[in-house]
């Protein structure tokens, strides 16, 4: 169980929450209510799964590459979390938290986003469930993701521009937390796996439901475990979700791919453990991006969705007592390797997938090794992105 979170909220060194005194109530009641209320609670669980059946449409297919099996030589299979509604990972989430918002009795939920699927999430089930709704986004992300701004706006959300620092992620989950701070009455519905304990639990616990299911999918088609289980991560929370079932079984090997940008030996960069060193970032100790005096430094990737400084506590743990494996993908190589799915398998991926698929690049496999790469988003957001790169190439 050493790969799991302990009684304090701490994944070995990492994790905690270090917070100001004016958030200790949200918390508590925020872990309280989690912990009798919701983890353990079958009614609570039952909906929860009722509606990511009905509603979202799991379980999500294990999608056999025949192309790409051919090309690397091992069986490849996708988890197609892209097919889920709203098009990624983040709604299993949002449900989840969204009901911990009703136990709480909450009216109005607040988030963060980076490449917009997680506001577009958090949007859709604030409509559902008649929240109001307030997402924060950093400047330049709402350049680079227009669709999904337009698509959280039709949904009822308040999107608000955040300026302030890198105009990214970090800097909508500042905006958040200050909001948060001199707002009590709201609910803050953190869309990935960082921040004060208990949200990196929470955040994981929802997202489970994806190596659960790549478990019993895996199974189902003869085989007794994957070799390999590959995802992308910024934060981690697709990451977290994909890997959850498989931690005590080392004969899985976890492959995480981090956003190198423009290269590690840049600062054009978010691979928080090849470049990061140990802080606090958001409310939790973990790696990240930071200079001699602990000032955090901007992340760079053409990702929005992985263009965050830091990396949730339980990654942290897992690099530290090598559990799980570390590699990076630039831009470049995940332009490459998203047109290549594209063009094998008829699957447009979101950015951030486009860097887990990277890694099929980097590793030498066995002939008959079961390799299972989670597709956390499909990639209509990235579309004008995509155009960009295939025509500089002169590929469109």
């Amino acid at each position: 169980m050493k790969y799991f979170v302990d009684e304090n909220g701490f994944y070995g060194k990492f994790g905690g929450s270090f917070i100001p005194e004016m958030l200790n109530h949200n918390i508590n009641e925020l872990i309280n209510t989690y912990n009798q209320k919701c983890k353990k609670n079958h009614d609570f669980q039952k909906l929860y799964r009722k509606i990511l059946k009905n509603y979202v449409g799991r379980p999500t297919p294990l999608f056999f590459c025949k192309k790409y099996s051919e090309i690397y030589n091992a069986k490849i299979f996708l988890k197609r979390e892209d097919l889920n509604h709203t098009g990624s990972h983040k709604i299993n989430n949002a449900i989840g938290q969204s009901l911990i918002a009703k136990q709480l009795g909450k009216k109005h939920i607040i988030a963060e986003t980076g490449a917009g699927q997680h506001g577009v999430a958090v949007a859709t089930i604030c409509a559902l469930m008649d929240f109001k709704c307030i997402i924060f986004m950093g400047e330049l992300d709402i350049l680079r993701q227009q669709t999904n701004v337009v698509r959280m706006k039709m949904l009822g959300a308040k999107v608000v521009s955040v300026s302030s620092g890198n105009k990214t992620l970090k800097d909508a989950v500042n905006e958040s937390i200050r909001y948060w701070i001199n707002h009590h009455e709201s609910y803050y519905l953190i869309g990935s796996t960082v921040g004060p304990h208990p949200y990196p639990q929470i955040v994981c616990d929802f997202q489970s439901i994806i190596s659960e299911e790549i478990q019993l999918q895996i199974e189902e088609k003869g085989y007794l475990n994957p070799d390999y289980i590959i995802s992308c991560v910024g934060g981690g929370s697709n990451a977290a979700g994909s890997f959850y079932h498989f931690l005590n079984n080392k004969s899985v090997k976890l492959i995480a791919v981090e956003a190198a940008g423009l290269g590690i030996k840049t600062k054009k960069n978010a691979a928080s453990i090849c470049c990061g060193s140990k802080g606090i970032l958001h409310g939790s100790m973990t790696m990240l991006l930071q200079d001699k005096d602990g000032q955090v430094l901007p992340a760079y990737s053409i990702s929005p969705g992985l263009d965050y400084p830091g990396i949730g506590p339980m990654h942290a743990n897992l690099f530290e007592k090598k559990r799980a494996t570390f590699i990076n993908s630039t831009d470049e190589e995940a332009l490459i390797s998203a047109y290549e799915l594209m063009k094998l398998e008829g699957i447009i991926p979101a950015l951030e997938s486009a860097h887990a698929l990277s890694a099929l690049k980097k590793i030498s496999f066995k002939k008959n090794d079961i390799v299972v790469i989670t597709l956390s988003g499909r990639g209509d957001k990235d579309i004008h992105t995509y155009e960009k790169f295939f025509k500089k190439f002169q590929v469109l």
